[in-house]
């Protein structure tokens, strides 16, 4: 899934030490806002100190952000998650520019001729 907007929101990186692994991890939130007639927020997360440094999300920056949204149980209850494996920052559109260079074109004349002049 994808969604664009506004990041409004940076939250404290989190980090430990997996349990059967032992290797060490990290996860990072963000908060984004769409640009829609209601704006919609919404909290994701990057996992990963390499995705984190990659990605660079800065508060206030427009980002498109590809995500995956997965739920989980744990004692009895449900949690969604929505992880980012993608951030993309959207290149500003150039508009152009309406050709001013053409010859004027001449007004045309519908009053004159016969009044039999059909081709077919």
């Amino acid at each position: 899934m994808e969604l664009s907007g506004k990041i409004i929101a940076v939250l404290e990186k989190r980090s430990g030490v997996g349990k059967s692994t032992g290797n060490p991890w990290s996860v990072q939130s963000y908060v984004l806002e769409t640009h829609d007639q209601y704006p919609r927020k919404m909290c994701f997360e990057v996992f990963g100190e390499d995705k984190i440094s990659q990605f660079n999300i800065q508060p206030g920056e427009e980002v498109v952000v590809s995500f995956d949204i997965d739920a989980h149980e744990y004692q009895g209850r449900w949690f969604n998650s929505v992880r980012a494996w993608k951030v993309d920052r959207p290149q500003p559109t150039q508009q152009v520019a309406p050709e001013t260079d053409l010859p004027p074109i001449p007004p045309v004349d519908f009053g004159s001729g016969s009044t039999d002049d059909l081709p077919f």
